[in-house]
């Protein structure tokens, strides 16, 4: 038997192993472990529809006033005999606040008196508050010399106590809509405000009008103080709302989408119409979300339009 033949089919099968060698040597172990790497997936938190109501709302500055001051004037000349009022002091309709004698009274009562004690006659003007309310301002004091008509102080009706707010003409056309007004005082305390009257007046400068809030308070509130009154401009009490995190924009600003949890692991671009907007939701006007549809909250940004994601529990 010639050895010729068994050599060449050695010759063959180690070519085979050899040829086979080689392709199981490009797979190196470093090349089956990125065979084997999953996909990246973000890790991101989620959040569901909202219901609470949302209101598009300014605020805009009112200032406490007393619209009626009584003057309290002299009736006759003559010297201040009594001041029976302070500055700041309440006082009660009717009551005696300054008490005016003239030169001839004391002269004429003092005649009298000595010709007839009995009769008492003293010559004094009893000047009285005409409405109750508070002392605003007292310009005289005991012995000054008054004139008929001269003013001797200034009373302030309580009834007539309001907020005066200078809106922009051009939000004329929301205040009509307004049922009731909040208005919250620098401490925090808020009262029911109802608007009264527009003073037909716009001021040439800022083309503001005066507007009248009326408001029922027992609390005495200081002329003068600024307090801010909330103006609806747009409501929504059962909207379809998400936190303002999980929206999303192009930057011009004229595209918004979410990414909605289609699984545990995949979340999508969806595109929507914005509606109010306040400091923590914006309303979702479309596309009508299911209230047990998710949404990424944190981790959206940079997102492809469809995301591999993985959901953080903490």
């Amino acid at each position: 038997m010639s050895s010729k033949p068994y050599y060449k089919a050695t010759l063959g099968l180690a070519s085979i192993f050899l040829i086979l060698g080689a392709c199981n040597s490009g797979t190196t172990p470093g090349n089956r472990a990125l065979e084997k790497t999953p996909e990246p997936k973000t890790p991101v938190s989620v959040t569901r529809i909202s219901n609470v109501p949302l209101s598009d709302y300014i605020e805009l500055n009112a200032t406490a006033t007393f619209q009626q001051k009584g003057i309290i004037k002299a009736s006759s000349n003559g010297y201040v005999q009594a001041v029976n009022v302070k500055k700041g002091d309440y006082v009660k309709g009717g009551q005696t606040l300054f008490t005016v004698i003239t030169k001839e009274a004391r002269s004429i009562g003092n005649a009298i008196n000595n010709l007839d004690p009995s009769f008492k006659f003293t010559g004094l003007t009893r000047i009285t508050a005409n409405t109750a309310g508070f002392a605003g301002e007292v310009s005289h004091q005991k012995g000054d010399y008054v004139q008929e008509g001269e003013q001797l102080a200034v009373i302030t009706n309580l009834n007539s106590f309001v907020f005066l707010m200078d809106l922009p003409y051009e939000l004329t056309g929301i205040i009509k809509n307004q049922k009731t007004l909040e208005v919250t005082l620098p401490d925090g305390q808020k009262l029911a405000g109802k608007l009264g009257p527009a003073i037909p007046l716009v001021d040439s400068i800022s083309q503001t009008q005066r507007v009248i809030i009326q408001v029922k308070t027992q609390r005495l509130i200081p002329e003068g103080l600024i307090a801010k009154v909330k103006l609806i401009r747009s409501e929504s009490p059962n909207p379809i709302a998400l936190p303002k995190e999980s929206i999303l924009a192009n930057e011009t600003q004229d595209e918004f989408w979410v990414m909605k949890l289609i699984n545990d692991t995949v979340a999508v671009k969806i595109t929507i119409q914005k509606g109010i907007e306040t400091g923590n939701y914006i309303e979702i006007k479309s596309p009508l979300f299911k209230p047990d549809e998710r949404f990424v909250l944190t981790g959206n940004y940079g997102l492809p339009d469809t995301a591999k994601i993985i959901i953080n529990h903490k």
